[in-house]
């Protein structure tokens, strides 16, 4: 009759203790941190500084003002899904291939997203397309402290370049966007970026030479903000096992591969698994990379870090709909992009968006 007594009081332990733990996880306050190309999110007015003139009503893509809010409302669309699957919206949201800040201002006021009440910051950038990066956070999750829009330059670079120097004082792309702040009382850095075109197949050197940027500048960062927990996103045209991301940014396949100056890639093993966040030519990849600092992937002094949300198994999430997705036809099961051999198609995006989650 005792060990009967005994057993029941084991086992009522190891329940109440399997109750506290899904409490806990159910409790626990998650922030999602993600990426977003939105491929091409022009107005439909001129701007003489940039070469917009494909994104006008009488341009090469007649961009009219209904394809104009039916872009916006996609948009949106996606964003406003990603909230419902996750239960909340995104508490930092970076964004690339966007003209200006007025559309960033159409698209955070969509109905559809506009209780989210989404800041913005956007610097206008050199690049000749005109294209930029810009980040969207709440407000109420994200204390916004600084921002700065980091340059590409040549100086100092170990990484061997191929352009002469004349071509080194002519070259021109999007700027890095680092932005500042708080969640939870906590001091964040995030990243931006949009890393120089494959087109040609060339720029290798140029995507290595914009990781190394970025890595200079966030190690300058933990050096002083010790304990700063950083994340570096973008569309970085390279995968995470390519040299820009492996070896400039010190990207890890894994947290045990880590050292304290390296950063964890969450989407290295999904890519190797099949995940995708873009096809070319039949072949998945994943452009769109969210990369963590140490302090972020394994919280050596407690508060929030990254978590699996995937398959309890992988820290990211390549995020996709049936909506989202190309139905029939040459490019069926791939991303349901905008224009389609340059006729529009009222589309998304070429890119599916990524995210990780943070908690503590």
């Amino acid at each position: 009759m005792m060990i009967m007594k005994r057993f029941f009081l084991i086992a009522s332990l190891f329940v109440l203790i399997g109750f506290q733990a899904q409490a806990q996880n159910q409790y626990r306050k998650n922030y999602v941190i993600g990426f977003y190309n939105l491929e091409n999110l022009f107005d439909i007015y001129n701007d003489p500084a940039k070469n917009d003139e494909e994104f006008l009503p009488d341009g090469k893509n007649k961009w009219t003002e209904a394809k104009y809010q039916k872009k916006v409302h996609n948009m949106a669309q996606v964003i406003r899904a990603m909230k419902d699957d996750n239960g909340a919206y995104h508490t930092i949201l970076g964004v690339s291939e966007i003209e200006n800040r007025n559309v960033l201002e159409d698209l955070v006021a969509d109905p559809q997203i506009a209780d989210a009440n989404f800041q913005i910051v956007h610097y206008d950038g050199p690049d000749t397309r005109g294209v930029d990066v810009a980040l969207l956070y709440r407000p109420d999750q994200f204390k916004y402290l600084d921002s700065e829009s980091i340059p590409f330059s040549f100086e100092g670079t170990r990484v061997p370049i191929t352009l002469d120097k004349q071509a080194q004082e002519n070259f021109r792309t999007r700027d890095i966007l680092m932005v500042r702040g708080t969640i939870d009382g906590e001091m964040y850095a995030f990243y931006v970026a949009h890393l120089p075109s494959r087109l040609g197949g060339k720029g290798g050197d140029l995507r290595s030479l914009g990781s190394e940027i970025i890595y200079k500048h966030a190690r300058a960062l933990e050096r002083k903000y010790p304990g700063i927990k950083i994340a570096v996103m973008g569309d970085m045209n390279d995968n995470p096992f390519d040299e820009s991301q492996a070896k400039w940014l010190h990207g890890r396949r894994t947290m045990e591969e880590m050292y304290r100056d390296d950063f964890f890639c969450p989407f290295y093993t999904m890519l190797e698994d099949g995940y995708g966040s873009l096809a070319y030519r039949g072949e998945w990849n994943i452009y769109d990379i969210i990369q963590v600092n140490y302090n972020m992937a394994r919280a050596p002094h407690g508060g929030a870090k990254i978590r699996p949300i995937v398959k309890n198994k992988y820290y990211g999430r390549v995020f996709k709909k049936p909506f989202m997705t190309q139905q029939s036809g040459q490019y069926k099961g791939t991303p349901f992009r905008t224009f389609s051999s340059g006729t529009f198609i009222g589309g998304y995006s070429d890119h599916y968006p990524t995210y990780i989650v943070i908690s503590k």
